[in-house]
């Protein structure tokens, strides 16, 4: 047994090392949209943070809180599924007649 590392990359044919290069790619672009993503959220909270100056907006605030929750292994129970999509359904119907008493 020797201590030097084995190159496996060496040992590789042409076609494994293409689909090890493809699989790097796709994992540092997945890590880059997560990112983004992650900006994006940051970016979109701060916003959110402020006082809603209507209805539709504390609706909107509301409904991304609940899609936050929604995505949570907490609210995979069916109930609470089936909460989350009734209680979206009521901010949308609301917001729609808000809009139409303006």
């Amino acid at each position: 047994m020797t201590d030097e590392p084995v190159d496996l990359d060496a040992r590789r044919g042409i076609a494994s090392l293409k689909a090890t290069e493809m699989r790097r790619q796709r994992l540092y672009e997945f890590q880059a949209d997560r990112e983004a993503l992650r900006a994006r959220q940051e970016e979109l909270e701060r916003i959110l943070v402020t006082p809603a100056g209507s209805w539709p907006e504390a609706a909107a605030k509301a409904e991304y809180l609940i899609k936050l929750f929604a995505a949570t292994p907490e609210a995979q129970d069916p109930r609470r599924k089936e909460l989350i999509a009734r209680t979206l359904d009521d901010l949308t119907r609301l917001c729609e007649s808000a809009k139409g008493t303006l």
